[in-house]
């Protein structure tokens, strides 16, 4: 069986001074769990999370890495950077970074394989445009976006892919279970095609206005291993979707 993972990205929010007083307030309620629950916060509040919750069962992630080790790339991280601060886990090719930041198929694929070869824990973001998933072809693109991804890579259950709509971020939209099940279905199918062991092992998720009254039915869905949840991470809230089957 795999262990459901629960994962909150933070994006561009929470100052150290924040970050300290979530974790004091809400690290109790949320260590209350028998899953993997991860905060991917600000590289400025790495270090401060990682305090918070190192006493807990709950991990920091990164929501972004370059994938060289050292040089002249100013305003990058690399994994050694990241490791030094306790975090274990880094979100690669989220849509967001795709979008603003030019990050492409070539780059997750560098940045994925310098994740792993560091010892951390990637989650693989993909996902469709609103026109690929009404003119049908959203299958393909997201067919695209994982085998660029783990070109070359051996993959094994340290590896997470995310299935996140891009028009379902942040926008209040979100794909029906059945939707989000057919996706992470076809994906586990493509990752079998490589190889079948790490098929059954990678954690597959779905991220797109998750919130305390959907998590209920996403999680029932076969392929589906977990959530990866935006804005809705940000508040105490977010414990009745890391507790969604308590409630």
């Amino acid at each position: 069986m795999r262990r459901e993972l629960i994962a909150g990205n933070w994006k561009m929010y929470k100052t150290q001074k924040e970050t300290k007083a979530f974790f004091d307030n809400n690290l109790a309620l949320f260590s209350q769990n028998d899953k993997d629950v991860v905060f991917f916060v600000p590289f400025t509040d790495l270090n401060q999370a990682v305090q918070s919750v190192e006493k807990s069962n709950i991990e920091i992630g990164a929501q972004n890495v370059h994938f060289e080790n050292e040089g002249a790339y100013t305003g990058e991280i690399s994994c050694e950077m990241l490791k030094e601060t306790g975090a274990k886990y880094v979100l690669i090719g989220h849509s967001e970074r795709r979008k603003y930041f030019g990050e492409t198929d070539q780059m997750v694929n560098k940045k994925l394989k310098a994740v792993l070869n560091a010892g951390l824990c990637p989650i693989i973001c993909v996902g469709e445009q609103l026109s690929a998933r009404q003119s049908g072809e959203y299958l393909e693109v997201i067919k695209n976006q994982v085998f660029n991804a783990v070109e070359g890579v051996a993959l094994d259950e340290r590896t997470a892919i995310a299935y996140e709509p891009v028009w379902a971020i942040g926008t209040g939209k979100n794909a029906s279970s059945m939707q989000a099940e057919e996706v992470c279905s076809f994906v586990r199918g493509l990752i079998s095609e490589i190889s079948k062991e790490a098929s059954e092992k990678i954690r597959i998720l779905y991220g797109g206005s998750v919130n305390p009254n959907n998590i209920k039915d996403i999680m029932k869905m076969k392929n589906i291993d977990g959530v990866l949840v935006g804005g809705a991470s940000l508040k105490p809230d977010f414990v009745k979707i890391v507790q969604y089957d308590k409630q």
